[in-house]
Order: structure tokens, then sequence, then C-alpha cells
């Protein structure tokens, strides 16, 4: 006979086993899977506190510092640990509305009621100082130092960038960073976030039950310090670049010079310009809306993102490629009679004399001569058709560095515009265009859309007799492992070096006796050409670009001032005062730089 006790006995010792199992579960969920208890108790015992480090400082090429740190403070909260306040007595020392208050706190609820969130960010000092002295009033909340950008002169923008504050997306993507932090947006301190953030370190302090810290946890065993960023040595000239920045006030377009030794950007203006310091602080977001809002645009780095028709100064291409292909020698002469006219096709031209060679047309900047020196280009009967001789054009026209990024180490290039044989098959129709159709491109115009920062390397590339280094910013970063390769590599042209004398003997005439005279300066021989690209929105644009010495150049620089009229109006002076500082490192011509710098395109 089975005894019920037995069986009752195992029924019950499998019940206290599976509630056993049940507890060992749950506490192993709660201690290992589940964070929240373990925030929850240490929360209430310690405070970890990160510290922030600081941002790399930014130098320009004579160790003069183009943006540096200061100290700030955030004020902090952790949502578990806050009781009832008064929310009146902390907005008024925030100066801030009670209601945006509670909305944080409730912003703050809703991210973690365990991990710290930003109440109000970057305090002043002097708002610190009275947050100290009443922090025990608000249980859960506590300051934490960090820094802030600062810049000696308000200049160079666009160059440095700006910082902003991480947001969910950008967390997701990149684990390192958490609500609160800071990184690079724009500029350098985009492109070069990794090496200027540093590392984060972190304190962990035990706190009594008011919330106020009593000692280090393990007297500092687990604490870690932070490690400041690198710092970072430009090739900006800041004297040059302020000075540019001068001479574009009240006016929009763009400066880039380059030294075409190394591919060095040494200045870098886009006007309008902003104070980087408006975006730098509590007001940040107020201001950044303020500049969007501007009908100038002056966020937009027109420098490596606007795009013009390069006007006259693609004549030089022009003169290049036809040399290379054989259709033209430094002797080929074209007459022109105030223009090129071809059936129903006519290109005006200003006055000059007739005929010319190759150099003088750059001296003179014909449209005739380069209306017929691009129809011999595409009609060259070594291409089956006009299609092969115009691909074959546009790879000479992009070995150049137009129409592709250059691969600067700025952010936000663009690559502008070199059409191709597809896009006008796709307008016109295939086999039903011809170099008739699409002569424009001859003299830098049509579909054509070049950046200032191409056009500098452009007349680097020219100085340099055929080849070009990647422009860039940065020429070292102190103590960092850094790969700069890139920047070291010559990226050679298509054209023989032998092709580029007659254009630079022409480039010579362009200043000494052409388009450019205004730009002459005594003891420094200018190399450059005149542009004047047409703008259906307006006034023509004024251009320029050039380099100097003629012989082993320090400089070459391009100039574009929208809605100036003829290149020797404004670029081509504003060139030439550009080269005068950098080289002589002082202005002589006063009354010319009086002129350019009073003069205002914008307010008329």
């Amino acid at each position: 006979m089975i005894n019920p006790y037995n069986q009752r006995k195992y029924t019950i010792g499998g019940v206290i086993i599976f509630i056993v199992f049940i507890y060992i579960a749950r506490l192993f969920y709660m201690q290992i899977i589940d964070e929240s208890y373990k925030y929850s108790a240490q929360n209430n015992s310690q405070r970890r506190i990160t510290k922030y480090p600081a941002r790399g400082v930014i130098f320009d090429r004579n160790g003069k510092i183009l943006v540096y740190n200061e100290p700030a403070f955030d004020l902090m909260v952790i949502p578990q640990q806050t009781q009832a306040f008064d929310t009146l007595d902390l907005a008024k020392l925030l100066e801030l509305d009670p209601i945006i208050i509670r909305t944080i706190i409730q912003k703050a609820r809703a991210y973690s009621i365990y991990k710290p969130s930003i109440v109000v960010p970057q305090l002043s000092l002097e708002t610190t100082a009275i947050l100290k002295e009443k922090l025990f009033k608000f249980p859960g909340f506590f300051l934490q130092s960090r820094t802030l950008r600062k810049y000696p002169k308000p200049i160079a923008a666009h160059l440095l960038g700006y910082v902003g504050e991480v947001d969910e997306n950008y967390i997701q993507k990149h684990p390192y960073y958490k609500m609160g932090d800071y990184v690079g947006i724009s500029g350098l301190e985009r492109t070069y976030e990794e090496y200027l953030r540093g590392k984060k370190g972190v304190s962990i302090y035990l706190v009594d039950v008011h919330n106020k810290i009593v000692g280090n946890f393990a007297d500092g065993k687990y604490d870690t310090a932070a490690v400041p960023g690198y710092n970072i040595t430009t090739g900006i000239d800041i004297e040059l670049q302020e000075y540019g920045e001068k001479l574009m006030q009240n006016k929009k377009g763009s400066i880039v010079a380059i030294d075409p030794q190394t591919g060095e950007i040494l200045a870098l203006v886009s006007s309008p310009n902003y104070d980087p310091s408006l975006l730098v602080g509590r007001k940040r977001t107020k201001n950044y809306v303020v500049l969007l809002k501007d009908s100038l645009k002056p966020l937009f780095n027109r420098a490596l993102m606007a795009k013009y028709p390069p006007g006259s100064t693609f004549k030089i291409v022009g003169a290049l490629i036809g040399q290379q292909e054989g259709v033209l020698t430094p002797n080929t002469q074209f007459g022109c009679s105030k223009g090129f006219t071809m059936g129903n096709i006519h290109v005006g031209c200003h006055a000059h004399a007739s005929p010319l060679n190759l150099p003088q047309s750059i001296q003179h900047s014909c449209n005739s001569y380069y209306c017929q020196a691009f129809l011999k280009i595409l009609n060259n009967r070594k291409y089956k058709n006009t299609e092969q001789a115009f691909s074959s054009w546009r790879e000479y026209v992009t070995s150049f560095g137009f129409g592709e990024k250059l691969g600067s180490d700025l952010a936000y290039e663009l690559k502008g515009n070199v059409p191709t044989v597809k896009y006008y098959d796709k307008y016109f129709g295939k086999n039903r265009w011809h170099p008739l159709t699409i002569i424009s491109l001859s003299i830098g115009q049509g579909e054509m859309g070049i950046t200032p920062v191409q056009l500098a390397n452009f007349a680097a590339t020219i100085a340099n007799r055929g080849f070009f280094y990647t422009p860039h910013v940065v020429r070292e970063i102190q103590d960092a492992k850094w790969d700069n390769s890139a920047f070291k590599i010559k990226h050679f042209t298509k054209i023989d070096p032998k092709y580029f004398e007659p254009v630079i003997e022409g480039m010579e005439n362009v200043v000494l006796a052409g388009t450019a005279r205004n730009a002459k300066i005594d003891s420094i021989t200018i190399c450059g050409k005149t542009g004047t690209a047409q703008n259906p929105h307006g006034k023509d644009h004024s251009i320029f670009i050039a380099f100097a010495p003629k012989e082993q150049s320090k400089i070459a620089i391009a100039v574009i001032v929208e809605n100036a009229g003829f290149g020797a109006t404004y670029a081509a002076p504003i060139a030439s005062l550009m080269i005068e500082k950098y080289l002589k490192r002082k202005v002589i011509r006063t009354d010319l730089e009086k002129q350019m710098m009073e003069t205002n395109l914008i307010y008329r």
C-alpha cells in the first residue's frame, strides 16, 4: 500500500525547490541583468562625476592661438535623488522660467531616473559661485565642470567650426558620447574631433543622506583622469586671415589663399562672416537661429560650398588643353572683331588689339580666341565624334581638380560641376548637340560650377607647372600618431609642364599691362587672371586668381566678390593686397586698402 504522506512530501519539496529557484533567478536578474537596482543603490551612496577633458588648442602657422578653452560648469540632476524643492527659487538663480525647469526635469526623468542629465549647461562663473552656496537646498542637483571654446579674435568662424551638444541619434551611432556631451559640428572641430576631444575621466564620491559629498569612494582607487585633447598647428596665417575678412566686410564672396609648395591653406574667408563666440555658451541656440534666418546666410561657407562660373579664369585651361592636343602653339593667332560669330551664335568681347597670339590672348582676355580654340579641340580629327572629343576634354579639366572633391580636411566640401556627355545627351538629346551648342564652356560659362577653394588650387597648380598638393589646413597634431601622407602626394594634371610657360607669360602681362594693372606691386612679380562671371540673379561676379612670386611661388589665391562687376574692379585689388600683406607683412598702398575696406556692396 502506497503511503500518501510520502507523495505529499515529494510534492512539497518540489514546490519549495521551485520557489527557491524563482528567488535565485530574480536575484540574478536584479543584480546582473537589470542595472536599475545597481544604479539605485549606487546613487544613494555614490556620485559618479564625469571629468571632461579640455579640447585641444588650435594654433596658426606662427604659434599664435586661434581657439583655446575657458572653465565653465553644467548644472546636473539625478532624478531618482530629487526631492520636493522650491522651483521658483532655482529658476530665479538660473534666470529661467519655472515652467522651463519643470520641463527639463521631466525630460531628464524620461531619459533615465538613475543617470545624470544636464539641467543648464555652461553656467557663468558668477552664477556658479551663487549656486555652490545654495545647492544644498536642491537634492539631486550638482555642478559638473567642463570647458568652453574661447576665441582671441572674432575671425575664422567657417574655418574653425563650432561644437554642439550631441543628440540621441548621434549617441546611438557613437556610443562614446553620452547625453550632455559636446562634439565638433563643422570646420576643424568636426574633422579632427577624435584628436581634439581628448578622453573623459571619472571621479567617484561618497555622499550622505543630504546628497553632500563626504569623501572619495575607495580613496579614489577607481577614479580615472581626463586626458586633454591634442593641440593642433595649422597652416593658417592669423594676420592674413584677419586682413582678408576686413577686406571682405560688407561684401559677399570668398578668399582662399594656398601655399603652392605644400598645399597648406593660408587663409579661408567666407563673407558675410560671423563671430565664432556667438555659438558658444548658453546663448548658442538663440544666436544660431538668428544667424540661420539671416538673409545674407552668414553660416554658409562659400569657400567650400558655393559654385560659381569661373568666367575668363577658365581660359587658361583652354590654352593648356589646346597646346597638349596640338591644336595651339604659343604663336597661334586668332582675330577678334568685338567677339566671336558663327551662324546664329555670337559671343561678345571687349575692344583690344587683333590678332593675338596665345600669351596675348590671356593678357587681354579675348573671348573670340578661346571660342575658336574650343572648336579646334572638339573638332580634332583624332576623335571619332563630338562625344569622344568632349569626354577627353573633360578628363583634362577634372585633372585640375574641377568637378571633384579635392579631399581637404574641412567638412562639407562640395565637388562643383563639370558637365558630362550623359548630361548633354539628356538635356539636348543624343547626337543633337555639337561644339557650337556648348561654346559658352570655352569662356567659363554655361554649366560650369567651380568652388573658390578649387580656383585657388588651380592657381597653385599653374604656379607649380602642372601639379598640386591636396589643399589642407592642419600642419601638425602635437604628440599624436597622425597619418597625413595624403597631403604630401603630388597630383599631376594631364598637361605637360612645358605648356605652362606661355600661359604664365600671359598671366604676368595681365598684371603688368593687361586687364589687372591695378593689381601690380613693386618688387613682386604677380601672375594673375581676371574673370567676370555672368550671373542670372544680378550683377556679374568679380573673380581673380593669382600666384606670386612668379618663380618658387609662396602664395596662390582666388578671390570672388559677388555682384561686383569686372574682375579687375574688386577681386584683383583685394587679391594683390592679400599678396602684399603676406609677402611683405605690411601694406604700403593704403589708399587702395582703404577703398576696398570701406566699399559696401551689400547695403547700397
